[in-house]
């Protein structure tokens, strides 16, 4: 590392102290979404193979959480694989989804999460579902971070997925459609929902530039305040992370004013 670079480093570091230093943190957002775009094109940038971009982003997301640690937030979704991922090719695809798995143990093996699978979990290999169940199993009596994992995750399946299941529900209960259809509403949908119980997402991070959301938590974002960072995903940084912050805090103070 030359001489410029150190120089660069240190100064994002004193500017991220004082983003910190001035941040309110009676205004986190309790529960981040974050699209983790950006993997392939850092990779092509920086004359990597796409499966090492896709590991350099899969090592930026526990550096991630011990930033959301230090603050007050208190759930997390991490868009991993989207059901459109699925139609990537083979050499990539089996690379990523090993890469993905390797994250789940490392997260549940970290003793500070809560590991939750948020998705359908029929599309996944059987071995990515024992993986996940066992994370489950694993971390679910810790007190730290919830941390959703969205893998085999689309929007619309959510909201078919959740109709499909209060369908069931009711056909199980011995409800008639009639009834049904005269009970439905927004609280009975959120309760069929992959994240049941769960405060939705207050603020939105998606990196690479892209200004978009393509069907992430659809239902549950009606709401959310969105922030889009030009940066790659391996490449984002603690500062770009507290700027989230701070514009998410200055928003929320002029929320219904």
């Amino acid at each position: 590392m030359n001489l410029r670079d150190k120089l660069r480093g240190l100064l994002v570091r004193l500017y991220a102290r004082r983003v910190e230093g001035h941040l309110d943190h009676a205004q986190v957002p309790k529960h981040i979404g974050v699209i983790m775009d950006g993997n392939r094109r850092w990779a092509k940038a920086a004359g990597s193979t796409a499966a090492q971009g896709h590991r350099a982003g899969a090592d930026k997301i526990e550096e991630f959480l011990g930033w959301c640690a230090e603050t007050d937030v208190e759930v997390v979704t991490l868009w991993l694989l989207s059901t459109d991922n699925f139609d990537r090719p083979k050499e990539e695809l089996v690379p990523l989804l090993g890469i993905i798995e390797d994250v789940v143990r490392s997260l549940a093996a970290d003793g500070r999460w809560r590991v939750h699978h948020v998705g359908a979990l029929d599309l996944l290999p059987p071995q990515m579902q024992a993986v996940l169940k066992g994370a489950e199993e694993t971390t679910a009596h810790r007190d730290g971070i919830l941390v959703n994992v969205a893998i085999g995750y689309g929007g619309r399946q959510e909201i078919a997925d959740a109709v499909r299941s209060m369908l069931l529900d009711a056909q199980d209960k011995g409800t008639s459609m009639e009834d049904l259809a005269d009970s439905v509403d927004i609280d009975m949908i959120g309760r069929h929902l992959y994240t049941s119980d769960q405060p939705d997402p207050d603020l939105v991070i998606r990196t690479s530039g892209e200004q978009r959301l393509s069907g992430f938590m659809l239902w549950q974002t009606a709401h959310s305040e969105y922030y889009f960072c030009e940066v790659f995903w391996p490449a984002f940084r603690k500062v770009d992370f507290l700027r989230a912050l701070r514009d998410y805090a200055a928003r929320h103070r002029r929320y219904g004013g």
